[in-house]
């Protein structure tokens, strides 16, 4: 046995030794990341299908996506906006998406140069883990920066919403990387690519997750403050290697993203996401905001998301008391979503860091982040990528203590290690070879093959949805693209005698259906027009 326990371990003394190899080559170990996401997810699409989408913030990145691969910023309000009113998209002054524009972007450089959205999110998703490693290789040893980017990959490159959505979470997750792995390159040997690898992500966060990505610049912007002042680079380094490059990108990408806003809102200072709150939305964004009057719905399903249903404002009524909002701080910073329960034991040696100057600004900077976000009455784990690498930096700094440790003269600490690393890479190739019974997600596949049925019929087709008063408003089926005159299909609401004679007089060289999602199997039948 103990031969057996000997050999095994030369075995992984001999990984150890050629990953390290690797990692010392700092760029290939950043692609090879990177390539595996996009090797193993590209073997399982005869296993795992492009995915559809369901949620409601997929088919609105998706509106986004339909119109900038048309060339338009925006769309013109559609003369029967009112049977098209759907979540999460706002009809005035113009036709668009209320989120920022990154994702949609992104979206639609996959339709355009290689014919479907996801494909956007299947390279950005790959680029995140590339710029993860890169990130990690400013903190850490190439070693474990190599380790911290397979990990990542692992754990949620392939077989997570990061890469099987649409809700657009790895462009974010770029950004953060950008801003976290430039900073400890200014501060040891600053370069003016670095300045711009940071200014670039800051952009990108500002066009994905602002909010978040705001909270994650106030710590950054300290430590290049500190920087400035105790180390004493000089005024000429300060400016021309660090503040002018870093101006030169935000300024022309803070004119962008002005100019977008005006185009969509009529104004350069309100974004769209403000817009679209204001139209529909009941509950506030952060504690200091009193809930909103309600306003006038014309549909009901609407109501009930944004009045009843909408996590926002359960949240909200929730963090009035010390324990609810305790109750919600813990769902906002929780970990285990990025790095999985296996990376979680490896937390044990974290009083060990509190005097390792390597990971020092991380945890200098955890006070100023988690009262950030303690600001902000919703948060989903999701919303807190740009703050990933600062997790994996964590956790791999506490592996390094962690191996340290001995019992008894025994390598307690190192066995932790490689079993905590053995689990998180058998758990991949799990999922790798055991066949998947069903996709974890699978989209709203009954929207997707009515679409289907309705596009393979000849002739422009209207589509009217008609719900039941129980139906969940989690599964919203009317979502249109971009040009709605021009599409093949166009979904509308069902909205009374009047109403609907006004959309079918419109729509008079259409076939028309209606559509029941509510019933078992959903129902498509030819539409009977009110009398």
């Amino acid at each position: 046995m103990a031969s057996v326990l000997a050999q095994l371990a030369q075995s992984l003394s001999r990984v150890e030794r050629f990953g390290t190899s690797i990692a010392r080559r700092r760029r290939l170990a950043a692609v090879l990341c990177g390539l595996l996401v996009l090797f193993v997810r590209a073997a399982e699409i005869p296993r795992l299908p492009i995915p559809e989408p369901s949620i409601h913030d997929e088919f609105s990145y998706l509106l986004a996506a339909d119109t900038f691969a048309s060339g338009r910023l925006t769309n013109t309000t559609h003369p029967m906006w009112e049977h098209f009113e759907s979540f999460h998209i706002i009809q005035f002054p113009t036709y668009m998406s209320m989120y920022p524009p990154g994702q949609g972007l992104v979206l639609a450089a996959g339709q355009v140069f290689f014919g479907h959205p996801w494909w956007g999110v299947f390279l950005s998703t790959g680029l995140f883990c590339c710029a993860l490693c890169w990130m990690l290789q400013g903190w850490l040893p190439p070693g474990w920066a190599f380790l911290g980017g397979l990990l990542m990959a692992m754990r949620i490159g392939v077989f997570s919403g990061f890469m099987n959505s649409y809700f657009g979470t790895s462009l974010a997750g770029i950004g953060g990387a950008l801003v976290l792995g430039a900073l400890p390159r200014i501060i040891q040997h600053p370069r003016v690519r670095h300045a711009v690898y940071m200014a670039l992500g800051l952009a990108i966060l500002a066009n994905t997750r602002p909010f978040e990505g705001f909270v994650l610049s106030i710590p950054v912007a300290a430590a290049l403050l500190f920087w400035m002042v105790a180390r004493k680079p000089g005024l000429r380094v300060s400016i021309t290697k660090v503040a002018l490059p870093v101006a030169l990108v935000l300024l022309p990408a803070a004119l962008a993203t002005c100019y977008y806003c005006w185009r969509v809102t009529q104004n350069p200072f309100q974004m769209p996401y403000q817009l679209g709150r204001d139209t529909y939305a009941v509950a506030p964004l952060f504690l200091w905001q009193p809930v909103r009057p309600e306003p006038v719905y014309r549909h009901e399903v609407m109501r009930k998301f944004y009045v009843e249903w909408e996590p926002r404002l359960q949240n909200a009524v929730g963090q009035n008391s010390l324990d609810g909002w305790l109750l919600a701080a813990r769902s906002k910073v929780s970990p285990a979503w990025y790095l999985g329960f296996a990376l979680i034991l490896p937390l044990i040696a974290l009083p060990c860091l509190f005097k390792d100057r390597r990971v020092r600004f991380f945890l200098l900077s955890a006070p100023v982040i988690l009262a950030g976000l303690a600001l902000a009455r919703y948060t989903q784990p999701r919303y807190l990528i740009p703050m990933a690498g600062a997790f994996y930096v964590i956790v791999l700094q506490s592996m390094r203590h962690l191996r340290q440790w001995r019992i008894r003269g025994h390598q307690a600490g190192l066995l932790l290690v490689r079993v905590v690393c053995f689990v998180c890479c058998a758990a991949f190739l799990g999922q790798v070879i055991i066949p998947h019974p069903d996709s974890p997600y699978p989209g709203n596949l009954d929207r997707a093959q009515v679409l289907r049925r309705l596009e393979s019929l000849p002739g422009r087709q209207l589509a009217i949805v008609r719900y039941t008063p129980d139906h969940s408003v989690h599964q919203e089926w009317v979502y249109n693209r971009a040009d709605i005159d021009h599409a093949k299909v166009v979904w509308a609401r069902e909205m009374g005698s009047t109403d609907d004679r006004q959309l079918l007089r419109y729509f008079h060289d259409r076939t028309v259906w209606l559509v029941e999602p509510d019933q078992q199997p959903p129902r498509l039948s030819p539409y009977i027009p009110p009398q």
